[in-house]
């Protein structure tokens, strides 16, 4: 429901010749179809990209999948937590001591989608000026080593094997997530540079920590991060953590709550950017459907709620491919409109 809004849902059985002269005919009035089997899918159901530039010479096609559609690894099967392992996230993710741990969900799915949009409007940029579509091969694996690159960057030119800091940092002191007052409620901070250490123990009434030897630089800090964890943990336990948050930024130092996902839902700066948009599910009832996170000048986007199986099987058949409302309810009673 949540991933689908504003989407069309048709079903057709792909198995069965008139479906897949259906789907042909569907790709010959699209500009875009994305896939994401493994490759030789699409291709055994006759709708691999060959096929498809047959019947529209112009079509962009997006095949995006855990390895590429070619290399050793091609035919790996997975879903996102594998990939964030192998893309070296979860090496990097977790407590010093500890085992690697997993991101919340699927992440390098959530990557690699904004390098499939990158790449569909770099070849509808092309088809534009030569009339002519291509197939993007999208390797969501690689997508992940994108966002770990400054690791990557340190191994390959200083021999380093960056590994995990729970939640501290190597250029910054304190840096992490420390408790407040409340029910499992927390404040995260980060201090860099040496102005904003000194600003951090002026708002927290603490001036002496700036002259504590111990605390006397960034080095000094991170040498004694576990004793200084322990103050500001304690200064911290003292506040909601929207005061402690309100406290440092006043003072110009980096803060932020740990929202709850309840929280999210009355967070002001949401609601008045419109981000929840309720609608009216024929299943679910009222539902919160999340806004696109830009809002543009001249056509703001409006979502639509999610469909359900088949719901606009009429609309997609009827208007798009002209079938009569005879010819849609005898693909209906023979199992190709299921």
């Amino acid at each position: 429901a949540l991933f689908n809004d504003s989407k069309s849902g048709i079903t057709l059985n792909l198995k069965h010749p008139e479906g897949l002269d259906a789907a042909r005919r569907l790709v010959a009035w699209a500009d875009v179809l994305i896939e994401n089997f493994v490759p030789g899918v699409m291709a055994r159901n006759g709708l691999g990209y060959e096929a498809a530039r047959e019947v529209n010479p112009s079509i962009v096609y997006l095949s995006t999948c855990n390895m590429g559609q070619t290399g050793p690894k091609a035919r790996q099967r997975g879903f996102g937590s594998q990939l964030t392992s192998q893309s070296g996230f979860t090496y990097l993710t977790g407590e010093a001591d500890g085992e690697p741990m997993l991101l919340f969900g699927p992440y390098v799915d959530f990557v690699a989608v904004g390098f499939g949009l990158i790449a569909v409007l770099a070849a509808l940029d092309d088809r534009r000026r030569t009339r002519r579509g291509q197939h993007i091969d999208l390797s969501q694996y690689e997508a992940g080593l994108q966002f770990i690159a400054p690791a990557l960057l340190d191994h390959e030119t200083n021999g380093r094997v960056m590994t995990r800091l729970g939640n501290r940092s190597r250029d910054a002191a304190p840096h992490g997530a420390f408790p407040c007052r409340g029910e499992d409620r927390w404040c995260v901070i980060a201090v860099r540079a040496e102005d904003e250490w000194q600003a951090f123990c002026r708002a927290t009434g603490h001036a002496e920590w700036a002259e504590d030897p111990r605390f006397a630089s960034l080095a000094a800090r991170k040498a004694h991060e576990d004793e200084l964890d322990a103050l500001i943990g304690a200064w911290t336990s003292r506040f909601p953590p929207e005061e402690a948050m309100e406290t440092l930024q006043a003072a110009g130092v980096r803060a932020g709550v740990v929202n709850r996902l309840s929280d999210l839902f009355a967070d002001p700066q949401l609601i008045h950017r419109r981000t929840w948009r309720e609608l009216p599910h024929p299943v679910l009832g009222r539902f919160h459907y999340e806004a696109p996170p830009f809002i543009l000048s001249e056509t703001p986007a409006e979502p639509g709620r999610s469909p359900l199986l088949g719901e606009h099987n009429a609309r997609v058949y009827g208007e798009i491919l002209g079938l009569s409302d005879r010819e849609i309810e005898r693909l209906v009673a023979e199992g190709v409109i299921e």
